[in-house]
């Protein structure tokens, strides 16, 4: 009968342990997630930062090239040439 009761024990023992496991991997997993949800949070910001700066050199980029630095010229006369006529089909759709 003792050897019984031993198993018992035994076994009662090990339920515990995996049941605390359990709890502590349970634990675990929930702050993974909220890290998780923290870092891809983190990376939307990040990326909404550098569309902001990415939008802001263009603009950039733009007012220089249209400025006319000796470098841009050619450059400079295409984007007034692509200006003039976006104005051109623009007031075309107004006169119809």
């Amino acid at each position: 009968m003792g050897n019984i009761e031993d198993i018992v024990d035994s076994l009662e023992s090990k339920i515990s342990k995996v049941l605390h496991r359990l709890e502590r991997l349970k634990l675990e997993n929930s702050k993974l997630k909220e890290e998780l949800i923290a870092s891809r949070q983190e990376i939307s910001a990040q990326k909404e930062h550098i569309t902001n700066w990415e939008e802001k050199y263009e603009a950039l980029r733009m007012a220089n090239t249209i400025l006319g630095s000796d470098e841009s010229k050619r450059e400079t006369k295409l984007k007034i040439n692509a200006l003039i006529r976006d104005i051109d089909h623009c007031i075309a759709q107004l006169s119809d």
